[in-house]
């Protein structure tokens, strides 16, 4: 993928997670974007590579990310599992909203560069990118005057 293709997408997963996560976002409003978002690229996916092969590459999405944020290093962590997803929103939900958002932004970017790298980036842009979209009822919300 290119640096501008990366950065392009990037900013559109940090502008869903925002989004998703409310006016004012917290750190708990990001942990619950972050894991609806992922529950909707994971469904998007399994049917394509499995839900074996999305819990591999959310597993090693966490363990790449995990070394720019300790907090997000969790043992035994394997992919979609109910356990292993609140695992995860607790460890967001202690974090400060600005880093929160960055290691989410993170986490779901790495996810879809590692998935380009192995089914190509046009099958992953079609069935991906329409999960940074904004929701019909997403758009609909007004910002207060």
């Amino acid at each position: 993928m290119s640096t501008q293709n990366s950065d392009v997408r990037r900013e559109a997963i940090r502008g869903a997670i925002a989004r998703r996560a409310g006016l004012a976002p917290t750190s708990d409003s990001i942990a619950k974007s972050t894991l609806d978002t992922w529950q909707q690229i994971a469904a998007q996916m399994e049917s394509v590579i499995g839900a074996r092969g999305v819990d591999a590459l959310f597993t090693r999405s966490l363990h790449v990310v995990g070394k720019r944020y300790r907090w997000l290093e969790i043992s035994g962590v394997r992919g979609n599992a109910a356990v292993s997803l609140a695992t995860i929103q607790s460890c967001f939900e202690g974090q400060d909203a600005s880093v929160a958002i960055d290691a989410a932004c993170e986490l779901l970017a790495t996810f879809t560069e590692l998935l380009a790298s192995l089914i190509g980036e046009s099958l992953t842009a079609r069935i991906v990118d329409v999960v940074w979209l904004p929701l019909p009822s997403e758009s609909q919300k007004k910002a207060p005057p």
